[in-house]
């Protein structure tokens, strides 16, 4: 394919302002995300602990998504996505102050917990402004550049911040770099001009509030893929202990950290270009959950292993077959979706992820806290293994799953996918 091809979606100026955003958003956030578990790590050497902080962030997701969901619906999710942009510089400020006055475990939470309010409103904007940013043909391109994106910045921050401290770099002045990031990234949010479709949401209502999920029971390939992200990754994540890892079982610092946390984000992000250099999936069922298959694999591996080598390799492959499940959900929550339900869709889509990354770090945390690090990594890998199983059983609809978004959707000239009526019905 050719280089033209591959770039179709970043040569329109909306979306390539969008992506340098959410570049700069991704890299400094990142940055932060490693800080916190270094800091907290340091200060109580508690496999809970780093566990509880998952936690501290997924719930207020868990409580706002539908809140979040229809605010984008019904607001501009161009000046929501640049309100969040800056209410995650005013957080990281105060985490610095938190980190260079020594706070207490209880006030990191407490920070988290505000962080994660945020992101209940910054994921469900963000999603759902990508299809309005692109040409319907470059939107399955635009979307494996944003995950190409974020595996870039997840690399980098890392290993940027383990660098830092590595070098000696006390961990508040790192996160006022952070801050610096993210405030780079909502300035170039507001020079965003998304083009507008009609959309009439009316009243917070329960029922409007639960359109989204209403939406997704009756799409069954997108409960399939949600449900699959949801359990696989809750059971097989081992991002929480990666701490525990880099410092007492592979040997190590900071340094070693960085990498740890970079190696799954290397191979998705060459999974990413590798994908985006690809035509359109023929056989997107198959290939979801051979990836998640392999994933639950890699990390059983991982959890067993005690060379540096091979760790990081596991690491690397988990990355980059996970990035394959991750194209194929948000290409077909976004596609087959209707713009006056997306806000709403992607609310709860992020909510399923939210409760996988961080309800599973806490599992992890937890199960590490009684079992120990290892039993914790292997068990949950060997549980996402079952979970593939139980799906492919459960919904034989992602097995035939094949085109994400049809020829026919395509074909109509001057669409979006899933194109909306007017105005929602009540």
């Amino acid at each position: 394919m050719a280089l033209a091809d591959m770039t179709r979606a970043i040569r329109e100026r909306n979306y390539a302002i969008f992506a340098g955003g959410f570049a700069c958003s991704g890299f400094g956030l990142q940055m932060l995300t490693t800080v916190i578990l270094w800091d907290l790590w340091l200060q109580t050497h508690d496999a809970l602990v780093l566990g509880m902080a998952g936690l501290a962030r997924a719930l207020p997701v868990v409580a706002l998504a539908l809140v979040a969901g229809h605010t984008a619906d019904r607001h501009s999710r161009r000046l929501i996505l640049a309100t969040t942009q800056f209410a995650f510089v005013a957080t990281a400020l105060a985490f610095a102050w938190a980190s260079f006055a020594g706070a207490s475990v209880w006030t990191w939470y407490g920070l988290l917990m505000i962080s994660g309010c945020v992101r209940s409103f910054n994921g469900p904007s963000r999603n759902s402004l990508v299809p309005l940013l692109v040409k319907p043909e470059n939107f399955e391109n635009a979307i494996t550049w944003n995950s190409g994106i974020f595996q870039a910045c997840a690399v980098l921050g890392p290993i940027a911040a383990g660098v830092l401290l590595g070098l000696g770099i006390q961990s508040f002045v790192v996160i006022v770099i952070c801050a610096a990031f993210i405030l780079a990234s909502g300035f170039l949010v507001l020079q965003i001009r998304p083009r507008e479709e009609a959309r009439s949401v009316g009243a917070m209502t329960i029922r409007s509030m639960l359109a989204g999920m209403s939406h997704i029971y009756k799409e069954r390939t997108i409960l399939a893929t949600i449900t699959l992200d949801l359990f696989g990754v809750l059971l097989g994540g081992a991002t929480a202990l990666l701490p525990i890892y880099a410092d007492e079982i592979l040997g190590g610092g900071p340094v070693l950290l960085g990498w740890l946390k970079a190696a799954p984000y290397i191979g998705a992000f060459l999974m990413a270009v590798w994908l985006a250099a690809r035509p359109r999936m023929k056989h997107a069922g198959p290939a979801l959950l051979l990836s998640v298959a392999t994933f639950g694999a890699s990390i059983v591996v991982f959890g067993v292993s005690h060379w540096i080598w091979l760790s990081l390799l596991m690491l690397f492959v988990s990355g980059a077959v996970d990035n394959v499940s991750v194209i194929i959900r948000h290409t077909l929550v976004q596609a087959r979706t209707p713009n006056h339900l997306r806000g709403r869709v992607s609310a709860v889509n992020s909510l399923f992820i939210e409760c996988s990354n961080e309800l599973g770090a806490f599992e992890s945390g937890l199960v590490a806290k009684i079992f120990g690090p290892i039993l914790s990594v292997v068990s949950g890998g060997i549980g996402t293994l079952a979970v593939v199983g139980a799906i492919a059983w459960v919904f034989p609809e992602i097995r035939k799953l094949g085109q994400i978004v049809p020829d026919d959707t395509l074909a109509r000239e001057g669409s979006t996918p899933s194109s909306p009526p007017l105005v929602e019905p009540n």
